[in-house]
């Protein structure tokens, strides 16, 4: 996991990827280096992770170094957030969400329809 200041969130790749998202609410930012969308999204998921450390795991998938995962997926275009609990795809979100309190609001409600 990675933790500074400004960021708290998990690098996942092919080798930890199971054994980093079977467990528990995960939220996964697909992304790329050379992606502008992808990097303007950076700062909101990086802060929100920050935030609401504890409540679920943030995590990133950069789609050119580990694209079995970006496959398996169906991601076809980037940034692609994707919320899984206990390893299970819940839902996902196409593009830049650059509204920081519409990213938390859409994972609250996610969390709030997905959990007993």
């Amino acid at each position: 996991m990675i933790q500074t200041q400004d960021q708290t969130y998990t690098t996942l790749t092919e080798s930890n990827f199971k054994s980093e998202t079977e467990e528990g609410f995960v939220v996964i930012d697909f992304w790329a280096d050379w992606c502008g969308p992808c990097i303007a999204f950076a700062p909101v998921f990086e802060s929100v992770a920050q935030e609401m450390a504890g409540k679920l795991k943030f995590a990133k998938v950069n789609v050119d170094e580990n694209p079995s995962i970006a496959t398996e997926f169906s991601v076809m275009s980037i940034p692609t957030i994707v919320l899984l609990k206990d390893g299970v795809e819940v839902t996902r979100k196409l593009g830049a969400m650059l509204n920081k309190d519409a990213f938390v609001d859409w994972l609250n409600s996610v969390i709030d329809e997905n959990t007993q």
